[in-house]
């Protein structure tokens, strides 16, 4: 079976890409001619350069195959040109889902997130189900995703055989970027992060993320969402486990949200006259004032998905750190 995965190159991509290659599939990457390919080195796939804003470029990626996995996205939570994430995100994935259904492509799991999902006002966890909206979405990435979920859903209703999965936090091995999560594994490793703010998170071993992929494209139903999570934790519990795995003191200082922001503000400011990522940004204050907290019950009913211990990710994710930064 070839298979073609977008975002290959990246964290999640790149565990799909591995799990793949267990079952036999043959892999074709879709990678832009600048991306850092180190996440694929000793992996027998082709490579064949595109870009999700280059719609020419992705109808030949999607020929002759029999499977699209598409996980890439633009997910910063802070970018200078907001536009950016729209054109990545809503066109790009307009762009690769028309492609394959000109190809023919017979079955398609799209990479959505838990981003596009609402929170239970009550602190619940969020499922598949949980009422949200456009105008509930915090920041440019947010809103993208969920316009891309959108556009899926539309290609759905038009015939297109497409599961949609929503990861919720990744933590593990290949955060080469790294994500907003992974800097802070490597923050706590080497005692860069003296405080945080009151938050919580789903934390879930990439892998496991990359399992339910598998798993939704064997078992998953057209049209259909499902969570790929694991364990709720508060953002001081994550600090407490990734700082004992470390042999590091935790952070102590939990600062107010109205303290932070004004901090993010300065942050955003500066990235902008400097060209360096912020520290802190505002999207993120903003979104840490609500628990991200999620339930995985219908991927693990449906789809037969089974997250490892939330601890077992974080010491992956220290172990790969620690290991890059020698």
């Amino acid at each position: 079976m070839k298979t073609l995965v977008t975002g290959g190159t990246g964290f999640v991509g790149s565990a799909v890409v591995r799990r793949l290659l267990r079952d036999g599939h043959r892999v074709r990457v879709l990678a832009r001619a600048t991306s850092d390919r180190c996440n694929l080195q000793g992996l027998d796939v082709e490579v064949v350069e595109g870009d999700l804003t280059n719609a020419a470029s992705l109808l030949p990626a999607c020929d002759g195959c029999d499977a699209l996995f598409h996980v890439a996205a633009d997910y910063r939570l802070w970018a200078p040109v907001p536009k950016e994430l729209y054109c990545a995100n809503v066109e790009g994935t307009r762009a690769i889902l028309g492609a394959a259904k000109r190809a023919g492509v017979p079955r398609i799991v799209y990479t959505s997130s838990v981003a596009t999902l609402g929170i239970p006002a009550d602190g619940s966890p969020g499922d598949e189900n949980t009422a949200v909206a456009l105008s509930d979405m915090i920041g440019h990435y947010k809103r993208s995703k969920f316009l891309a979920e959108a556009v899926a859903m539309e290609y759905v209703a038009e015939g297109s055989p497409i599961i949609i999965v929503n990861p919720s936090t990744p933590i593990g091995p290949h955060d080469i970027k790294p994500t907003p999560t992974g800097r802070i594994v490597r923050d706590v490793i080497s005692g860069r992060l003296p405080a945080y703010v009151d938050t919580g998170l789903n934390i879930v071993h990439v892998d496991d993320v990359a399992e339910g992929h598998w798993l939704a494209f064997q078992h998953g139903g057209i049209g259909e969402r499902y969570i790929l999570g694991g364990f709720n934790l508060s953002l001081r519990e994550i600090l407490t486990e990734i700082a004992e795995i470390a042999g590091r003191s935790p952070p102590r200082l939990c600062l107010p949200h109205a303290v932070v922001m004004p901090v993010a503000y300065v942050a955003e400011a500066w990235a902008r006259l400097t060209g360096a990522n912020p520290l802190a940004t505002v999207e993120e204050v903003r979104m840490s004032k609500k628990r991200m907290f999620f339930s995985s019950a219908k991927a693990e009913r449906e789809l037969g998905y089974k997250p490892r211990p939330a601890r077992l990710a974080l010491e992956d994710a220290v172990q790969w750190f620690r290991h890059r930064q020698r």
